[in-house]
């Protein structure tokens, strides 16, 4: 119908709107763009006990929100502060905070951060209207898959611990026994609250919610920052003689393993087993919490948000695209096992010259790994050179953070490594133990930066978009009919089929024609998206193996002596365990961006 009923026109017959027209569809827009407005400014005036009347306009809702924002990250300061404090306390004999006292501050921090969670999935997320939209790029399946797995192997490390400090009952804190159980309600309360609620945006109670989030993201950072330090404790013992060099700190872990006073002996003989198990559960642990502070964090920031549902694209993971990069990954992954099961049976020889041999293996491992991985980066970003998709113009809490990550957590290795360029260089590099550190050293630095830009590239490009031709099989003797009718009609039906005449044929003919159903028929990829498949592949399987060797006990940095001698232990020490656990969740980090990548592309 015209726009216009009270100027007769034309605009339906020849589908070009008249002056009037125009003018009348261009006022509804802005009619309907300001009603449009005005309802999402009255749905968020009503968000809940915990926000001021919004009515008065935007001052007011900007108002509220920086103040949910401060308050809710002056809490969790506090906490950081303070649970900083008492775990460094606790990692020191001279200093009077036991353990026990230390696990006290840590059981009311999970209570609590239990308690509203329990709130949040029975009241909050229940509440008419408070969970209007779903932030798509948030909690993908795999982040979720992997905070399961992780947390399924931190309750089997709660359950060891444990087992091991019944056997201490008797001659020290039952505070010790009651933390794991803690532990383990908090574990599975935890893991389904950001199961279900990770892609929320909540428009109700935005204030308790912000603080009720960061409550979580600060109780997880401080158990990461206590399970760092105990792991830490157990690797690197100082030594009664600081001018020892050669450390044993792979039998001497268990003196500072949790119980080691001599005067508290274990009631029974197995706790040895369990109080090495759960040892090596222990980088599971470290990398649950990580992952629940990421994503509780992400969560905080869709507080009060409006997500577009219609910005996340649907991909599909599929292995069948790519070939070599896996079967390269896998060698690789395999090699890197071999070498480090022989490497940390020769550290443990008193041999200094089979010692020497392990280390030598595990530096060469690691040169070739990172030289591979370097090689496979720069083939990357030549092709996001010749790439023409467009950047991500949305502003995505995810991806903030997953770069932030990124950058950040590489900071760790960074440190790591040009200490031990300083030192190796300082020292003269003499011997080739000294050649294959520097070497190693500086292919980490670079291949750091290099695999930082790739991934980071690849998170802020927009998926492939490719059109899939639909092709129809008709009726031949519909067509052998119709080309009868005209040469000229049977030529553009062989390159175009008509919608109508594909749906008459197949109702008004033959049961022949009843074969013309659909048949989609997946394009082959493109070079480009072939190679950058390929990279991603290889590039998640290489760092999986990075991640499993330092998380798993490998330590060449106290196992050669160059940045000890140079830095003194203690120092060099410092340096190791403050840069080691960022560099060992880089690694995984990688490997859950690089999945990002490797789908997309």
């Amino acid at each position: 119908m015209c726009l216009n009923t009270g100027y007769p026109c034309d605009c339906l017959t020849t589908g070009n709107p008249c002056e009037p027209c125009r003018m009348t569809a261009k006022d509804r827009e802005t009619e309907e763009a300001h009603l449009s407005n005005n309802i999402n400014a009255a749905g968020q005036a009503g968000s809940g006990n915990c926000e001021p009347d919004l009515s008065s306009g935007g001052v007011a809702k900007d108002r509220g929100r920086n103040w949910g924002w401060l308050l809710s990250g002056i809490i969790s300061l506090n906490i950081l502060i303070l649970g900083c404090a008492l775990v460094s306390g606790s990692a020191f004999n001279n200093v009077a905070i036991s353990a026990a006292d230390l696990q006290i501050f840590l059981i009311i921090l999970l209570l609590l951060t239990t308690i509203w969670m329990l709130y949040y999935a029975i009241y909050t997320s229940k509440e008419e209207h408070a969970i209007l939209y779903k932030d798509g790029h948030a909690g993908p399946v795999w982040l979720r898959g992997g905070l399961v797995l992780f947390g399924l192997l931190s309750l089997v490390m709660d359950i060891f611990k444990l087992a091991n400090y019944v056997g201490y009952l008797h001659c020290d804190s039952a505070v010790k026994v009651v933390f794991p159980v803690v532990q383990v309600i908090f574990i599975l309360v935890q893991t389904y609250f950001l199961w279900v609620h990770a892609k929320d945006c909540v428009q109700l109670q935005r204030n308790l919610t912000r603080c009720g989030l960061m409550l979580t993201l600060s109780t997880n950072l401080v158990l990461w920052m206590a399970a760092v330090t105990e792991e830490s404790n157990h690797q690197t013992i100082l030594p009664d003689d600081l001018n020892i060099t050669k450390l044993s700190a792979r039998t001497m872990y268990t003196i500072r393993a949790s119980y080691g006073e001599d005067k508290c002996k274990c009631s029974y003989s197995s706790c040895s087993i369990f109080k090495e198990a759960y040892y090596y559960l222990y980088p599971f642990n470290i990398e649950y919490s990580l992952f629940a502070s990421a994503m509780s964090y992400v969560m905080w920031k869709n507080v009060g948000r409006i997500a577009d549902d219609h910005s996340h694209h649907k991909v599909k993971f599929l292995v069948k695209d790519v070939f070599l990069g896996p079967i390269f990954g896998i060698l690789l992954v395999l090699a890197g096992l071999a070498t480090f099961i022989v490497y940390e049976v020769g550290v443990e020889k008193e041999d200094n010259e089979k010692r020497d041999n392990a280390v030598m293996m595990h530096f060469v491992m690691n040169v070739v790994i990172v030289s591979l991985m370097s090689i496979s980066t720069v083939v990357g970003c030549a092709i996001y050179r010749l790439d023409q998709r467009e950047h991500v113009s949305e502003k995505n809490p995810t991806r903030s953070l997953d770069v932030g990550l990124l950058v950040g957590a590489s900071m760790g290795q960074f440190i790591i490594s040009y200490f031990t360029i300083v030192a190796v260089v300082a020292t003269g590099a003499k011997g080739y133990l000294n050649g294959l550190n520097l070497a190693w050293a500086i292919l980490t630095v670079v291949e750091l930066g290099l695999q930082n830009f790739f991934i980071i590239e690849g998170l802020h490009r927009e998926p492939f978009h490719e059109t899939h031709t639909v092709t129809v099989y008709t009726n031949p003797y519909v067509l052998q009919t119709s080309k009868e009718l005209g040469s000229f009609e049977g030529s553009d039906m062989d390159t175009k089929s008509s919608p109508v005449l594909t749906g008459h044929s197949q109702h008004t003919h033959t049961p022949c024609a009843q074969i013309s159903h659909t048949h989609e028929h997946r394009p082959k990829l493109s070079w480009k998206r072939r190679v950058l498949k390929e990279i991603s592949a290889f590039l998640l399987l290489a760092n999986v193996i990075l991640w499993i060797m330092p998380a798993f006990g490998a330590r060449p940095q106290f196992d050669h002596t160059a940045e000890i001698e140079f830095y003194k232990f203690t120092m060099w020490a410092a340096v190791v365990n403050i840069g080691l656990p960022f560099g060992i969740f880089y690694r995984m980090h990688s490997v859950a961006s690089l999945f990002e990548v490797y789908v997309n592309s």
